[in-house]
């Protein structure tokens, strides 16, 4: 189906609520995000809630790389208390930059995932690139840029289509 290649391997309703404990005892070592949306409101630096993330998942073990489509300045400017790696402008969905984030932490795309909010860039690049990819439920859709807005609309066609394929009725069995 045409559909399924923007499908996650999961659906999450917050980034915060993954289970990162059991991912790493499967043997995941290394998780790339997206910023905007995915951790923080669009535009929004990282917050007490993202930095304890990040700390934690350190604690874990695991390695972290920002991979956005943004400029240095916003990802740095997030990145600015976290001190991971990142990839600016890179031009997801290609899978390119998913592949070089996973090379950059030592890992293969087989022990690394994707974790976004949109379905046309985050999920279908990590998808192209081979990995796991998991998507969360948009931040703050009021501070999203028009060109994401017009998107969204054709996402929740598709994201009906996986819900029901899935069985899931609602958001909170997400």
């Amino acid at each position: 189906m045409v559909f399924e290649r923007f499908y996650p391997t999961a659906y999450y309703a917050s980034a915060y609520d993954i289970d990162y404990e059991k991912l790493y005892e499967e043997g995941y070592r290394g998780i790339i995000y997206d910023i905007d949306n995915t951790l923080v409101p669009h535009g929004y630096p990282a917050d007490e809630r993202a930095l304890k993330l990040m700390d934690r998942l350190k604690s874990i073990g695991y390695k972290i790389t920002f991979l956005s489509n943004n400029d240095a300045a916003r990802v740095e400017m997030f990145n600015e208390n976290i001190g991971a790696g990142y990839i600016c402008k890179a031009s997801k969905p290609h899978a390119k930059g998913y592949l070089k984030a996973a090379e950059d932490m030592g890992c293969k795309a087989e022990n690394a995932f994707f974790v976004g909010d949109q379905l046309f860039t985050d999920i279908w690049g990590a998808n192209n690139a081979g990995m796991r990819s998991f998507l969360v439920l948009p931040i703050d859709k009021s501070t999203d840029e028009i060109q994401i807005v017009l998107k969204r609309m054709i996402e929740r066609i598709i994201l009906r289509k996986y819900l029901k394929n899935h069985n899931i009725i609602s958001k909170t069995q997400i």
